[in-house]
């Protein structure tokens, strides 16, 4: 379910104030491509430190949309063998020196289906500069599964391959629920992700409306340090001490990065450094806020 417009103007009355410190709206980089409309995935090329990938919200086309520094559009890939039930969030990562984007077909918004997938590829050959990406690029694999104790919405997916794992977070859930799954499963079949523990991502108490503190997406940053979750509010991060789980970073009060001013973000990205995110909301040409990231690990 998307908010009402009424909500979306009613959190927009707070997020003025509460962001009036940020830069000039009207002076923030926008996503430049009309083919990216309902933008529900974001992340940073894991072999270009300068590009983000998108995706489209459900039912939509299996394309993977790549971004540059301003928003500018650099093409756009087509994924064979794939359809776009409900896609919800994007992730890279690399493994065994092997570069990989991971699609979250997650969305559940009546949580009615009893299996949901994860599609894996590998990172598409960039274009070089002045060129733009095209053509089409094949699945490498797929991870179906199930949510333990029955269907979840999930928007906020993202991947530890320091760990070999997924970690998914329930949108409409008080309080919001974690789960975890492998990366490389030791058996084939329908898989389940497992609950490891719950977190808190609310906003102000000044902002009552429900929704505004539902998680809408998830980013780990490259070292798998920090977790950044972005709800219809605002941003918050998680950082993880060494040896400690993401279940007892996460049941840890987060940072908040404070208000992002977007009318409807659902998509998070760490920077390659990890001292910033960048939020983008669905719509056309969405304005991408930065927020820098000052935490200690």
């Amino acid at each position: 379910m998307k908010p009402s417009l009424t909500a979306c103007l009613m959190i927009l009355g707070v997020l003025a104030s509460d962001a009036a410190d940020e830069p000039n709206p009207a002076k923030l980089p926008q996503l430049e491509s009309d083919a990216i409309n309902e933008a529900s995935g974001l992340t940073v090329s894991p072999t270009n430190d300068g590009l983000l990938w998108a995706l489209n919200d459900s039912g939509g086309s299996t394309d993977l949309h790549l971004i540059g520094p301003r928003g500018e559009d650099r093409g756009k890939i087509k994924l064979e063998g794939a359809t776009n039930r409900d896609w919800e969030d994007l992730a890279s990562f690399t493994l065994n020196g092997s570069h990989y984007l991971l699609i979250a077909d997650t969305g559940d918004n009546q949580a009615k289906h009893e299996t949901s997938g994860l599609l894996i590829l590998r990172e598409p050959n960039l274009p070089e500069p002045g060129k733009k990406l095209a053509g089409s690029t094949k699945l490498e694999r797929t991870i179906e599964f199930r949510f333990e104790g029955g269907p979840v919405d999930c928007e906020s997916v993202a991947v530890d391959a320091i760990s070999g794992k997924i970690l998914l977070l329930g949108k409409r859930m008080d309080p919001p629920v974690l789960y975890e799954l492998p990366l490389k499963p030791a058996a084939g079949g329908i898989q389940t992700a497992r609950k490891i523990g719950t977190t808190n991502v609310e906003s102000p108490s000044g902002l009552s409306l429900r929704f505004a503190n539902q998680p809408t997406g998830l980013a780990l940053s490259r070292d798998s340090r920090m977790a950044a979750v972005v709800t219809y509010y605002g941003a918050f991060v998680f950082p993880r001490a060494k040896q400690e789980s993401w279940a007892e970073a996460f049941a840890r009060k987060p940072v908040p990065l404070g208000a992002h001013g977007l009318p409807q973000a659902e998509s998070i990205a760490f920077s390659a450094k990890g001292d910033a995110v960048h939020v983008v909301s669905e719509g056309r040409h969405s304005m991408i806020r930065s927020l820098p990231v000052k935490v200690g690990k």
